[in-house]
């Protein structure tokens, strides 16, 4: 599924929320724009799969089983942008997006 969201500059923010499910998403830019699924909350999460978009290539944000607990797929800006990314549910095999950014 398509998505567009507005996101402020200069702070992470969070873009999808798992529970007790799987997910895959394709996100290409704004160039410069960090990418992350956070695992957890409080103390006890962690981060993983940090990514660095360039606004060419297609990066692949996967929540596994650790969505268990608690997931989010997180965003951080630069400047205040719009975001398009892909989105699916479960893990998906492809290596990119159904469609072109």
């Amino acid at each position: 599924m398509l998505k567009t969201k507005q996101l402020p500059g200069g702070t992470t923010q969070t873009v999808e929320t798992f529970w007790n499910t799987t997910s895959t998403a394709f996100f290409q830019g704004p160039a410069g724009a960090i990418i992350n699924v956070k695992y957890g909350k409080g103390r006890f999460s962690v981060n993983r799969q940090k990514q660095t978009l360039d606004g060419n290539s297609i990066k692949k944000l996967i929540v596994g089983k650790g969505s268990l607990v608690f997931a989010r797929m997180r965003v951080k800006l630069p400047v205040a942008t719009v975001v398009t990314y892909d989105v699916y549910p479960g893990e998906v095999a492809q290596q990119s997006p159904e469609f072109k950014f």
